[in-house]
Protein backbone atom coordinates (compact mmCIF):
# COMPACT_ATOMS: atom_id res chain seq x y z
CA UNK A 1 0.00 0.00 0.00
CA UNK A 2 1.36 3.41 -0.99
CA UNK A 3 1.75 6.02 1.71
CA UNK A 4 -0.28 9.22 1.49
CA UNK A 5 1.52 12.47 2.17
CA UNK A 6 -0.90 14.45 4.36
CA UNK A 7 0.81 17.66 3.25
CA UNK A 8 -0.51 17.03 -0.27
CA UNK A 9 -4.10 16.58 0.91
CA UNK A 10 -5.98 19.83 0.32
CA UNK A 11 -8.51 18.96 3.02
CA UNK A 12 -5.87 18.12 5.67
CA UNK A 13 -3.81 21.24 5.01
CA UNK A 14 -6.90 23.46 5.00
CA UNK A 15 -8.11 21.96 8.30
CA UNK A 16 -4.70 22.52 9.91
CA UNK A 17 -4.66 26.12 8.73
CA UNK A 18 -8.23 26.64 9.91
CA UNK A 19 -7.43 25.31 13.37
CA UNK A 20 -4.34 27.53 13.65
CA UNK A 21 -6.15 30.63 12.45
CA UNK A 22 -9.08 29.80 14.73
CA UNK A 23 -6.68 29.73 17.67
CA UNK A 24 -5.39 33.21 16.78
CA UNK A 25 -8.85 34.71 16.37
CA UNK A 26 -10.19 32.92 19.49
CA UNK A 27 -7.37 34.43 21.54
CA UNK A 28 -7.97 37.90 20.12
CA UNK A 29 -11.73 37.79 20.69
CA UNK A 30 -11.59 36.02 24.09
CA UNK A 31 -11.96 39.24 26.17
CA UNK A 32 -15.46 39.62 24.68
CA UNK A 33 -16.51 36.23 26.05
CA UNK A 34 -17.14 34.89 22.54
CA UNK A 35 -15.29 32.36 20.44
CA UNK A 36 -14.40 33.30 16.87
CA UNK A 37 -17.03 30.88 15.54
CA UNK A 38 -19.70 32.57 17.66
CA UNK A 39 -18.57 35.98 16.47
CA UNK A 40 -18.79 34.81 12.85
CA UNK A 41 -22.34 33.59 13.50
CA UNK A 42 -23.36 36.93 15.02
CA UNK A 43 -21.70 38.75 12.11
CA UNK A 44 -23.77 36.72 9.61
CA UNK A 45 -26.98 37.52 11.50
CA UNK A 46 -26.11 41.23 11.41
CA UNK A 47 -25.06 41.14 7.74
CA UNK A 48 -28.18 39.23 6.67
CA UNK A 49 -30.41 41.48 8.81
CA UNK A 50 -32.37 38.87 10.72
CA UNK A 51 -32.19 35.86 8.41
CA UNK A 52 -34.32 32.76 8.54
CA UNK A 53 -32.50 29.83 10.07
CA UNK A 54 -32.40 28.20 6.63
CA UNK A 55 -30.76 31.33 5.12
CA UNK A 56 -28.30 31.51 8.00
CA UNK A 57 -27.39 27.83 7.70
CA UNK A 58 -26.83 28.27 3.97
CA UNK A 59 -24.63 31.33 4.45
CA UNK A 60 -22.53 29.45 7.01
CA UNK A 61 -22.47 26.22 4.98
CA UNK A 62 -24.00 24.33 7.92
CA UNK A 63 -26.92 22.00 8.26
CA UNK A 64 -29.90 23.17 10.31
CA UNK A 65 -29.27 20.83 13.23
CA UNK A 66 -25.64 21.99 13.60
CA UNK A 67 -26.83 25.60 13.41
CA UNK A 68 -29.40 24.94 16.12
CA UNK A 69 -26.70 23.43 18.34
CA UNK A 70 -24.47 26.47 17.76
CA UNK A 71 -27.27 28.96 18.42
CA UNK A 72 -28.39 27.41 21.73
CA UNK A 73 -25.72 28.94 23.98
CA UNK A 74 -26.12 32.33 22.31
CA UNK A 75 -29.89 32.21 22.86
CA UNK A 76 -29.42 30.93 26.42
CA UNK A 77 -27.10 33.86 27.16
CA UNK A 78 -29.65 36.34 25.79
CA UNK A 79 -27.58 37.39 22.77
CA UNK A 80 -29.86 35.96 20.07
CA UNK A 81 -33.59 35.42 19.83
CA UNK A 82 -35.28 32.93 17.53
CA UNK A 83 -38.70 34.14 16.48
CA UNK A 84 -41.35 33.05 14.02
CA UNK A 85 -41.23 34.86 10.70
CA UNK A 86 -44.20 37.25 10.59
CA UNK A 87 -44.84 36.32 6.93
CA UNK A 88 -44.36 32.55 7.27
CA UNK A 89 -45.03 31.14 10.73
CA UNK A 90 -43.24 27.90 9.75
CA UNK A 91 -39.94 29.75 9.28
CA UNK A 92 -37.85 30.97 12.21
CA UNK A 93 -35.65 34.05 12.16
CA UNK A 94 -32.51 34.78 14.16
CA UNK A 95 -32.11 38.28 15.58
CA UNK A 96 -29.54 39.84 17.87
CA UNK A 97 -30.87 41.23 21.11
CA UNK A 98 -29.65 44.55 22.46
CA UNK A 99 -27.16 42.62 24.61
CA UNK A 100 -26.16 40.59 21.54
CA UNK A 101 -25.49 43.73 19.54
CA UNK A 102 -23.38 45.16 22.38
CA UNK A 103 -21.42 41.89 22.61
CA UNK A 104 -21.01 41.83 18.82
CA UNK A 105 -19.69 45.42 18.77
CA UNK A 106 -17.20 44.65 21.56
CA UNK A 107 -15.99 41.50 19.76
CA UNK A 108 -15.89 43.38 16.45
CA UNK A 109 -13.32 45.83 17.82
CA UNK A 110 -11.17 42.90 18.96
CA UNK A 111 -11.70 41.09 15.65
CA UNK A 112 -10.49 44.15 13.74
CA UNK A 113 -7.17 43.90 15.57
CA UNK A 114 -6.84 40.21 14.70
CA UNK A 115 -7.78 40.96 11.10
CA UNK A 116 -5.14 43.70 10.84
CA UNK A 117 -2.46 41.41 12.34
CA UNK A 118 -3.38 38.61 9.93
CA UNK A 119 -3.29 40.89 6.90
CA UNK A 120 -0.02 42.56 7.90
CA UNK A 121 1.55 39.12 8.45
CA UNK A 122 0.28 37.50 5.25
CA UNK A 123 0.10 40.69 3.19
CA UNK A 124 -3.06 42.47 2.06
CA UNK A 125 -2.96 41.10 -1.48
CA UNK A 126 -2.36 37.49 -0.42
CA UNK A 127 -5.08 37.78 2.25
CA UNK A 128 -7.54 39.04 -0.37
CA UNK A 129 -6.55 36.21 -2.73
CA UNK A 130 -7.00 33.69 0.09
CA UNK A 131 -10.49 34.99 0.90
CA UNK A 132 -11.38 34.87 -2.79
CA UNK A 133 -10.23 31.26 -3.23
CA UNK A 134 -11.84 30.09 0.00
CA UNK A 135 -15.05 31.96 -0.83
CA UNK A 136 -15.18 30.13 -4.15
CA UNK A 137 -14.58 26.77 -2.47
CA UNK A 138 -17.47 27.52 -0.08
CA UNK A 139 -19.77 28.50 -2.97
CA UNK A 140 -22.54 26.53 -4.61
CA UNK A 141 -20.85 26.93 -8.00
CA UNK A 142 -17.73 25.13 -6.72
CA UNK A 143 -19.92 22.39 -5.22
CA UNK A 144 -21.70 21.92 -8.55
CA UNK A 145 -18.41 21.85 -10.49
CA UNK A 146 -16.87 19.40 -8.00
CA UNK A 147 -19.86 17.07 -8.09
CA UNK A 148 -20.05 17.23 -11.89
CA UNK A 149 -16.35 16.36 -12.20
Amino acid sequence: MAAVDPNLCNNAVLRKATRRLGQFYDAAIAPSGLRATQFALLAEIVALEGPTLRQLAGALVMDLSALGHTLKPLARDGLVTITADPHDRRAKRALLTEAGMAKFNHARRLWLGAQRRFESTLGNERAAELRSVLGYIASESFTEAYLDG
